[in-house]
């Protein structure tokens, strides 16, 4: 199934379950006072789309099959790390900064500017894996292609978290720059990873013949460099912390590379 009409179709029955998932989860929020949590959520209203799907269309093809535990697995680890990162802390000061800006009833608005949001983001990011799941092309070069490219990804970001929270698990290092290991050649590695996930699985969905779920990989990639990731992050830590700037100096902001003397 490649007919874009179509997948749309079977894709809309997993916005509904995104959007049940966001209201819960928006509901222990509004308990707790911490939107922050909506950042573990955000890989399972990605992933719920695809296993929508899968019910709706029961013919679990190879493709599929791959699909989905590579989603799955990604999914899984992801809001695992972001939970237990998070565990024990006050809200992010990102989400601290959005509540500020829009007081009073923030309560009630954060369930369409944060939840509704990312419901929403999280099911355009989600097509290429709808789109897999329910294309019935053969298997091709381009599926294990993907998945070469999606473990590579999965693994460079998975080991960039490690090595990250490892570093800042030394009390030694408090102020200093994490500038080893995969953080040597890249100031965001796990963004680089992540970036490589989403382009593997969308080569899987171009091989089922949804070329045009393009769309998930390139908002993943702005959302990467230019929203919530490397612009975001890198905004004033050059004033807060001045040995970033010497690492910012010499390291590649995202794609790996040796660093410069």
């Amino acid at each position: 199934m490649n007919d874009v009409g179509a997948l749309l179709l079977v894709a809309m029955p997993g916005l509904a379950v995104a959007c049940v998932l966001a209201v819960l989860v928006w509901m222990a929020s509004v308990a707790l006072h911490d939107v922050s949590i909506v950042d573990s959520l955000w890989s399972l209203l990605v992933l719920a789309p695809a296993c929508v799907a899968l019910l709706v269309l029961p013919q679990a093809g190879p493709r599929a099959t791959a699909t989905l535990l590579l989603a799955g697995l990604w999914a899984v680890r992801l809001a695992a790390y972001i939970t237990w990162r998070h565990w024990g802390h006050d809200e992010d000061h990102r989400y601290r900064e959005i509540r500020a800006r829009n007081e009073p009833h923030f309560a009630w608005k954060s369930l369409y500017l944060v939840f509704g949001l990312q419901a929403l983001l999280g099911w355009v990011v989600s097509l290429p894996l709808v789109a897999a799941v329910a294309g019935d092309a053969p298997w091709g070069w381009l599926d294990a292609l993907g998945i070469v490219l999606f473990v590579s990804g999965f693994v460079i970001e998975a080991l960039a978290d490690g090595q990250l929270a490892r570093f800042k698990a030394d009390p030694s290092n408090r102020g200093r720059v994490l500038a080893r290991g995969l953080w040597r050649y890249s100031r965001h590695p796990n963004y680089f990873g992540e970036f490589c996930v989403w382009w593997g699985l969308w080569l899987l969905a171009l091989s089922a013949g949804a070329w045009w779920t393009v769309v998930s990989p390139l908002l993943m990639t702005a959302l990467l460099l230019r929203v919530s990731g490397v612009t975001l992050l890198e905004k004033d830590i050059g004033q807060r912390r001045p040995a970033y700037r010497q690492y910012v100096a010499r390291t590649n902001a995202f794609f790996p590379w040796r660093p410069r003397a």
